[in-house]
């Protein structure tokens, strides 16, 4: 009997943490989109330059739209220095006035955080520098992102532990903040599975969604086919016989592969179910934090499956993020954006928000 209560006692101990952020914050963690070039790839890192970038008038029609956050990314490399870091504080601000919630996504772009110990000491004192300016307007409402999709191929201890070490640094200075998590793997479905959760009530774990990316980004990964017959896949893959097939031997071969997993939207649903379930058995609340498709891709198959994408995120109860709002793979807005930009109609049918 003593040994059944010690062993009672080891598993409430050994058991997850309710992972349970503000409802406040959770409301407004529905319908977002990333800006992706703002602090990525700036034409300018003249602080003055950058307070202009994105407009009002711009921001304010992404809530016309239906949208209740937006995911901010940032190149560590870029905000080193106090004069941008100022600027995109004050960005952050910009964005609150409009109601939007915040993630503030740091994405570095040529680091190499599974080898070089310089790049995770960059990392860390990032966040060490901007974190405390993160206070100054609703820090409720802005959620810093440890990290965008980390690599650390075939070592998810590694990253856990880089994670951890970051995620201590953060709670140093935003002690009540809700702050993303993520899995390796390019911040995979694969990624999280493996992940354990943190001893942390106040996170969000992400995973961002492609798959299969030889529709969503025409095969990206495989150099040398020709991405204007890919662009002619279908989705749904109804009838894997009738696909049709590229005017090149490695592209055909590329296509057939495609059509042979017969992509459909039950397929959809239940590798996004995969990661519902992760999260229901830790106890945790997920997010979506990137999906989306290439334009150059058909806009049948385009529409259908981001309606796809996001009809079953929605079913599973797990908030989206379109990538992006300035990139090919979303609404591709010009940077720096218009005053009034006009938002693809299709994509924004697919995402079910009204025409803008």
């Amino acid at each position: 009997m003593l040994t059944l209560r010690i062993l009672g006692c080891m598993m409430l101990l050994a058991s997850p943490v309710l992972a349970q952020p503000p409802q406040a914050l959770l409301a407004h963690l529905h319908r977002g989109v990333s800006i992706t070039g703002w602090f990525r790839f700036p034409a300018s890192r003249d602080p003055a330059v950058l307070a202009r970038w994105m407009p009002d008038s711009a921001m304010s029609g992404l809530r016309r739209a239906g949208f209740d956050f937006v995911r901010l990314a940032i190149d560590p490399a870029i905000a080193e220095g106090p004069a941008v870091r100022a600027a995109a504080a004050a960005a952050i601000c910009q964005l609150r006035k409009h109601d939007l919630a915040v993630i503030v996504d740091a994405h570095p772009i040529d680091w190499h955080l599974e080898t070089d110990p310089n790049d995770r000491e960059r990392l860390r004192a990032f966040w060490r520098d901007f974190a405390p300016s993160l206070r100054r307007c609703d820090a409720r409402m802005i959620v810093p992102e440890v990290l965008n999709e980390p690599v650390f191929a075939n070592d998810p201890a590694g990253w856990a532990a880089l994670q951890h070490t970051l995620l201590t640094d953060l709670r140093a200075t935003m002690p009540d903040s809700t702050i993303l998590l993520t899995g390796h793997d390019w911040g995979s479905i694969r990624g999280l599975l493996a992940l354990m959760p943190e001893d942390d009530p106040n996170v969000l774990y992400s995973f961002h969604f492609y798959d299969p990316p030889e529709l969503t980004s025409l095969a990206a990964y495989r150099p040398g086919l020709d991405r204007a017959d890919l662009a002619r896949l279908p989705f749904p893959v109804t009838n894997p016989a009738a696909c049709p097939l590229g005017s090149d031997g490695a592209t055909a071969d590329m296509m057939r592969y495609y059509c042979s997993m017969a992509w459909n939207g039950t397929a959809i649903e239940q590798r996004i179910a995969t990661a519902a379930a992760w999260a229901r058995q830790h106890h945790a609340t997920l997010l979506a934090g990137e999906f989306g498709a290439a334009q150059a891709l058909n806009p049948a198959a385009r529409s259908a499956w981001i309606r796809t994408v996001r009809q079953s995120l929605e079913h599973a109860g797990i908030g989206w993020t379109l990538w992006g709002y300035d990139d090919i793979m979303g609404f591709g807005v010009p940077r720096p954006p218009p005053a009034k930009p006009i938002l693809d109609p299709n994509v924004l049918a697919a995402l079910g928000l009204p025409p803008s």
